[in-house]
């Protein structure tokens, strides 16, 4: 170990070609640590998820751990997208295009949500992958699919962060777009730091090191350091300041103007938090991340899949990992691979990533050429506006025309002509319903001419939520109006044509 750290010192001196070298032994060890991260954190915080919205999870209402709940991993889709991601590399190589991510997404079996589910309806309505992820198609752009998707990059790039990005942005393109991307790219490039580093802080440093300063990811993580640097040893306080400036800007349409928030980046808050108030102690990491709320699985499983890197697998205590090996050689759902061969391909993929990139096998070492990251190209989409307002169809500002039924806080028609209309002041808007298993079509009309046609079949033989029916961003200031004439024409695998309304999320 005293030769890695050495060659860490050379690194230091020499920016312009910043060089280390970690036996494989080794760098076998901190991959697993890393895999072995996730599945701890995800099946501690399962039972949490999206239960505690806008609150701190009360330490008395923590999932009591035993080695055996690991199990639950098997089937978490933190780890089983994670490695369809990662088959591709494996099947067309580490220049995989954008295109091949999405030719596997489109394809993929297992149910999404969120991005991922958006992203996979576009493709399968002919949009390309690169345009998959973009607000135009997926108003869950900034949401947290990719960031929790992201792992197996970092993991093949140790030291790397350079590289990291870029295979980052390949796929992350897929499902997301700015912010949603950059929390991917984030997570990423803190697997690759900690194959060399174990300061908390500075893992968190060198994530944010990857991603556009002007980005709000980038604020918001610049102002968790801060903070942590003000409230050294109060993570709670730290939590309260990201509430109070962090929480309102989030534009999911199950999201928007309620205490759910699958943002990404208020999510990566929570995945800082743990790391840097962790101090490097998986329990009290797995822990805080978990108890910071919202999506309470996917941040202890980035933040203890970090410190795994960090940690290297042995180090990690077996109060946490005993349970793995009984299920080592199981493949998670939807995968061909298991917790061995993962970390194996894992391997391989790092070397072949680090002669790629100018490093090279030196007998049982892998050297590695550490380049500076080159964080992306800024995008922002949603700093034309923010959700101001959510109309419910209860409202006396919807119209509708034609045969349409209550159900709950909807309104559902499958009758040819019916329509749905409302006006609005502002610069955007998503008519938030459910996808319907039994879901049709419906004409999308904005100030008097015809945008665009559109349906609601989820892809999936079962509803789901609250999600786009259509939606439009950066329009110009002032009075607008939407309105859905219901076709009564189904989706082909659809077993109606129904097409539901909950509510009108208006963008300022």
């Amino acid at each position: 170990m005293r030769s890695i750290v050495a060659l860490m010192l050379f690194a230091c001196v020499c920016p312009a070609q910043p060089q280390a070298s970690i036996p494989l032994k080794v760098l076998k060890d901190k991959i697993a640590g890393g895999w072995a991260g996730q599945m701890i954190g995800v099946s501690y915080g399962a039972p949490t998820e999206f239960r505690y919205k806008e609150q701190i999870i009360p330490s008395d209402k923590l999932p009591k751990w035993s080695p055996d709940k690991i199990s639950n991993s098997i089937n978490q889709d933190d780890l089983y997208v994670d490695m369809t991601f990662a088959q591709v590399l494996d099947d067309k190589g580490l220049n995989a295009t954008t295109e091949d991510f999405g030719a596997m997404f489109k394809d993929a079996k297992y149910a999404l949500w969120h991005a991922n589910l958006a992203a996979r309806r576009a493709l399968r309505r002919g949009v390309p992958a690169r345009l998959a992820g973009t607000p135009k198609f997926n108003s869950h752009a900034n949401d947290i699919d990719f960031q929790i998707e992201a792992d197996f990059v970092g993991l093949m790039a140790p030291g790397m962060l350079r590289p990291a990005v870029d295979i980052a942005m390949r796929a992350g393109r897929v499902m997301n777009y700015g912010d949603g991307i950059y929390g991917g790219v984030f997570v990423s490039c803190m697997y690759s730091a900690a194959f060399f580093e174990k300061d908390p802080r500075k893992l968190v440093e060198a994530g944010l090191s990857c991603i556009p300063a002007k980005s709000p990811y980038a604020m918001l993580i610049t102002d968790v350091l801060a903070w942590h640097k003000q409230y050294p040893n109060d993570w709670e306080a730290n939590w309260r300041e990201i509430e109070k400036k962090w929480n309102k800007r989030e534009p999911c349409p199950a999201g928007a103007l309620d205490p759910f928030n699958i943002d990404a980046k208020i999510n990566g808050a929570y995945i800082a938090l743990g790391l840097l108030y962790g101090g490097g102690d998986m329990e009290k990491t797995v822990v805080i991340s978990t108890r910071a709320g919202q999506d309470s699985d996917c941040n202890p499983s980035s933040a203890a899949g970090v410190l795994g890197v960090a940690m290297g697998y042995e180090a990690i205590p077996d109060i946490w990992k005993s349970g793995i090996p009984a299920i080592a050689d199981k493949k998670f759902s939807y995968t061909e691979y298991t917790f061995k061969t993962i970390v194996e391909s894992s391997l391989q993929r790092s070397i072949k990533l680090a002669e790629a990139n100018g490093g090279r096998l030196d007998g049982d070492s892998l050297h590695v050429v550490m380049a500076a990251p080159k964080p992306p190209k800024l995008e922002i989409w949603d700093d034309y506006g923010s959700p101001v307002e959510r109309v419910p169809v209860s409202d006396a500002r919807w119209k509708f025309a034609g045969n349409w039924k209550d159900q709950k806080t909807t309104k559902v028609s499958d009758v040819k002509g019916a329509t749905a209309e409302i006006s609005f002041e502002g610069t955007g808007f998503i008519v938030v319903g459910p996808y319907l298993a039994s879901g049709g079509f419906a004409e999308v009309w904005i100030d008097g001419k015809k945008a665009n046609t559109v349906d609601v079949y989820p892809d999936e033989p079962r509803d789901k939520g609250q999600e786009s029916v259509c939606h439009a961003f950066k329009m110009k200031r002032g009075k607008h109006t939407v309105k859905l004439v219901v076709t009564g024409v189904k989706h082909t695998n659809s077993t109606g044509a129904k097409i539901a309304v909950h509510d009108l999320v208006v963008f300022r």
